[in-house]
């Protein structure tokens, strides 16, 4: 059997093997190197499997050759190949930024540990999105919490070990409500593989456990993606945790969360049990529409950047959840897209602030001023993806959003239109706030002769802010990727 044929194993098995390497050698050098090439290894491996499901379908790969449903089954179709190409390439653009970027924010003893528990939370998020096992996805999002909970923790402020302990209290209770999800339909169906649980269910729908179990599921996976109001975790997670991490948490994280209710709704439940018997769509409206203003209102109040944009992430998981509601192809495009996009674009941010934090000695609005002298490049990048944000034309976001706007149209939400635009003012303000500070300010005396931004921060950084207009202007990878996963998701909903 050709390697190629293991690809779907290869995808979490190599950085799972590399993180308890990192421990043993603990060199700091050697782990970086090692954590390097797992990354990069698990980016190739993501575009190959990408390429294979577009050319021959769907992809399934039986674990220890038991086949599915009696043993744990890896699936890749169009949405899972899409999310693995984010969150692989995330990790590969990250982990060269943070070797210079841990040593002003991480004790040099622990640097082997970050570099463990980054590949343990690679590895825990793509084993989330590449398995066909409801309880396999328990067991993987935990190995990422776990890991997520030991990396906002390793951030030198104090305060970062009561993010930790916050987003623990909260993670844990959105699993507890995850698995007994779970519980409560393998009871019903007797199975845990997704495809064969999807089948079997159509024989119980509409029973209380059922139901019970979507509850569950819902509330739970809602936590984890941080869906307003459940989202009190996430501001001083962003904030307070190692740029890299907060980057690498930002872009990939919440995201996939977005990917695990997608695949319980679509391939579990089906599109007409969740749309149509049960009135998930006004109730996911509403909080979407409560997240897109109420959190990024509060975004324009925050005196700190990085709390700034955490809020906006809030905001942001509303446009994505905004599209779910719709419950058509379109609608389902334009989450999946910005699911991408705004992976895409809030990591570069988070990338940016990690450089200013380094060279203006924080990110607060006060320390900032007169940035745009200071770091030039790094303002405009800023900037840039500030723009994605708000959703100008030539940016990712702008993608997303019109994509949004056509699913109102479909659905005869006109005014829908109107809220989308009057929350992209609200994005326009809190971007502004930047803006201000970094361009109309004088500079402070005592940022004058700062650190210099290394090459190993601003490469990756600018690769990313270059993505977020690349994405905007080229869509043939986001939307014919995107696309075809929704009508996919759609097609296979009972």
């Amino acid at each position: 059997m050709s390697l190629a044929a293991h690809l779907p194993a290869l995808q979490v098995v190599i950085p799972l093997l590399a993180a308890p390497l990192t421990v043993l050698l603990r060199r700091r050098a050697y782990a970086f190197i090692l954590a390097l090439a797992a990354s990069w290894a698990a980016l190739a491996i993501a575009v190959l499997l990408w390429l294979q499901v577009a050319d021959g379908g769907t992809i399934s790969y039986a674990i220890g050759n038991w086949p599915p449903p009696w043993g744990i089954e890896y699936r890749v179709d169009r949405l899972s190949a899409f999310v693995l190409v984010l969150v692989a390439g995330i990790a590969a653009v990250v982990l060269p930024y943070s070797r210079a970027s841990i040593e002003a924010e991480i004790s040099s003893q622990q640097h082997y540990l970050f570099y463990t528990m980054f590949l343990l939370g690679l590895a825990g998020l793509l084993g989330i999105t590449i398995t066909g096992d409801a309880f396999n996805i328990f067991v993987f999002l935990e190995v990422s919490s776990l890991s997520t909970y030991v990396l906002i923790a390793l951030g030198r402020d104090r305060r970062a070990l009561m993010a930790s302990y916050q987003y623990l209290i909260m993670g844990t209770i959105g699993a507890t409500f995850i698995v007994i999800g779970i519980g409560l339909l393998y009871l019903m169906t007797g199975t845990l593989n997704l495809a064969d649980m999807g089948r079997r269910i159509a024989t119980v729908q509409g029973s209380r456990p059922v139901l019970a179990a979507l509850a569950f599921i819902t509330v739970g996976v809602s936590l984890k993606l941080a869906l307003f109001p459940l989202h009190q975790w996430l501001p001083n997670a962003y904030t307070y945790a190692p740029s890299a991490v907060a980057s690498f948490l930002a872009a990939t994280a919440t995201k996939v969360a977005v990917y695990v209710l997608l695949r319980f709704y679509f391939s579990v439940f089906g599109e007409s049990a969740v749309f149509a018997k049960l009135p998930m769509q006004e109730m996911l409206l509403l909080l979407a529409l409560a997240g897109m203003f109420v959190a990024s209102t509060i975004a324009i109040f925050q005196t700190d950047l990085k709390r700034l944009f955490a809020y906006s992430s809030v905001g942001q998981i509303g446009y994505i959840i905004l599209g779910l509601s719709f419950g058509s192809v379109s609608g389902l495009t334009a989450t999946t897209l910005h699911l991408f996009n705004h992976g895409v674009t809030k990591g570069a941010i988070f990338l940016l602030l990690g450089g200013v934090a380094l060279v203006m000695g924080g990110t607060s609005l006060a320390r900032i001023q007169g940035l745009g002298k200071r770091m030039p490049l790094t303002s405009f990048g800023i900037v840039l993806c500030g723009l994605s944000l708000v959703g100008v034309p030539g940016t990712a976001g702008f993608v997303s959003k019109w994509y949004l706007i056509l699913a109102a149209l479909e659905n005869g939400q006109w005014w829908l239109v109107f809220l989308i635009l009057a929350s992209s003012l609200l994005a326009a303000a809190y971007v502004w706030r930047f803006v201000e500070a970094a361009y109309f300010r004088e500079p402070r005396q005592d940022t004058a002769g700062g650190a210099r931004l290394p090459l190993s921060m601003a490469l990756p950084a600018g690769l990313l802010v270059a993505a977020t207009v690349y994405f905007g202007l080229d869509t043939s990878f986001t939307v014919g990727s995107a696309a075809p996963a929704a009508a996919e998701m759609l097609g296979g909903a009972r």
